[in-house]
């Protein structure tokens, strides 16, 4: 007979590298199923949970939304158009991640000019970089 480790919810968030409070939190948000209690009424964790957990995870560090890894785990459960339809997830998450970078480039960009224009700048009263932000207060993205 195979006997089957049960965790508390402090030794799977030890297991998985989380807090104690994400775990509790992945559950309220119906991430991880609640496991029954023990006798004692505490939480008794399987490595079917961990394993979730952990998945969990791997998919935000690849930059899922939570909601997103939710409809990860559904498909995961219906493996007949899981691939086709996580696929379909990657590719948009792609385009999104390519769009950030071009994003976070623009903004690199006008840094390193305006960085560059402090430089010539001797004048202390006239900071490039305050100057360009005062100019777009409302605006979401600085133009230079």
């Amino acid at each position: 007979m195979i006997k089957i480790e049960k965790m508390t919810t402090g030794k799977l968030a030890k297991k998985a590298g989380v807090n104690v409070e994400t775990v509790r939190y992945y559950e309220r948000e119906k991430l991880i199923p609640e496991p029954p209690r023990n006798s004692s009424g505490y939480r008794q964790y399987s490595s079917k949970d961990l394993k979730r957990l952990k998945f969990i995870k791997s998919a935000q560090k690849l930059g899922f939304s939570l909601k997103e890894i939710s409809e990860l785990l559904s498909l995961k459960a219906n493996s007949k158009s899981a691939c086709h339809e996580v696929r379909i997830m990657a590719e948009e998450k792609i385009t999104l991640i390519e769009d950030k970078i071009k994003d976070l480039e623009q903004m690199k960009n006008i840094l390193v000019d305006l960085t560059d224009d402090c430089i010539k700048t001797k004048d202390s009263d006239n900071c490039p970089i305050i100057d360009i932000i005062n100019k777009n207060p409302q605006k979401s993205s600085i133009t230079y």
